[in-house]
């Protein structure tokens, strides 16, 4: 059973910084992909960045430049850096795995998700 576990959301100020964190477990495949999703009350789900199995990062394009998705394979451990945020960043952040495919910044991709960790950004 995959299991992710999140870390790291919180509330600050516009201009500063949050670190996510994700560590999953139970893998029993090394082609997996890992992605960060957020969704904000009453909108959509929407990817932020995705790791293919390749080891190939993707960002979403209102993030690209101010977040930095990263992953430590040793730790099994996804890292997302948040810097220069935006009130509009504001949402629940989960972090999300699977074998994604040509896909790995839709959503649809991916069946197993952690239980989120909320980021607000006030202005």
């Amino acid at each position: 059973q995959v299991q992710l576990v999140e870390s790291g959301g919180g509330s600050v100020q516009a201009g500063g910084s949050l670190r996510l964190s994700c560590t999953a477990s139970g893998y029993t495949s090394s082609r997996y992909c890992m992605a960060w999703f957020r969704q904000a009350p009453g909108q959509e789900r929407e990817a932020v960045a995705a790791i293919d199995a390749d080891g190939d990062i993707f960002y979403a394009n209102d993030v690209r430049g101010r977040f930095t998705l990263s992953l430590d394979n040793a730790r099994n451990t996804l890292y997302l850096q948040m810097n220069n945020l935006k009130p509009e960043d504001t949402a629940m952040y989960k972090c999300a795995t699977d074998t994604c495919g040509h896909w790995p910044l839709r959503w649809f991709a991916y069946n197993y998700w952690g239980q989120g960790t909320q980021v607000s950004v006030s202005s």
